[in-house]
């Protein structure tokens, strides 16, 4: 909603005011001050609109979620850097299921700018092997897996993981083609 630097002018002078309160004695207010200023230096580094997006996830809300996306205007210039690598992961999910090359497009920015939980990283890592795989660039989609499997830590993720590499080898193993002539089977006739 606010600009970032927005946030911490707002927040620098609800700090003015809680210490001019304190100076003047009112003590409550004062520590009323300080921690609205909590809330304004919790909105720079968590943006407001990439958490209703992401409570609009929790619900599988994909229309409102990208509702509250489409909000920011500008990435770049309104989000800090992890917050921006937020925004790609999330418009990334949205698209997953739609269009692939958007999608990896969106994931790619989202792994270059680094998220802050290595599980939402390992999520990026999966969903971009998953469009390796279906791309069939086999040796990114592999080393993107394994990626994917360390920064896993707590196995959130382990069963996607373990189905991924399953396909993986079966859409390396080659067709065999069996019997005689025309695929039959059966004698030559």
């Amino acid at each position: 909603m606010f600009n970032k630097n927005i946030k911490l002018i707002l927040a620098l002078i609800i700090i003015a005011l809680a210490v001019w309160q304190f100076a003047e004695g009112n003590i409550g207010n004062g520590i009323m001050y300080i921690l609205l200023t909590g809330v304004f230096i919790f909105l720079y580094y968590k943006n407001e609109m990439i958490l209703l997006a992401f409570l609009r996830l929790r619900k599988q809300d994909f229309p409102g979620a990208k509702k509250w996306l489409d909000k920011i205007r500008n990435p770049e210039a309104s989000l800090v850097k992890k917050q921006q690598g937020y925004y790609h992961y999330l418009n990334g999910l949205m698209l997953a299921q739609t269009n692939m090359n958007e999608s990896e497009k969106y994931f790619k920015k989202a792994e270059k700018l680094g998220l802050n939980m290595s599980a939402d990283m390992a999520m990026v890592k999966m969903n971009l092997a998953g469009i390796a795989m279906t791309k069939n660039r086999k040796r990114e989609a592999e080393k993107l897996l394994a990626e994917a499997k360390k920064l896993d830590k707590h196995n959130m993720l382990g069963d996607q993981i373990k189905m991924m590499q399953q396909q993986m080898k079966k859409a390396g193993v080659p067709r065999q083609q069996f019997g005689g002539r025309g695929g039959r089977g059966g004698r030559y006739r």
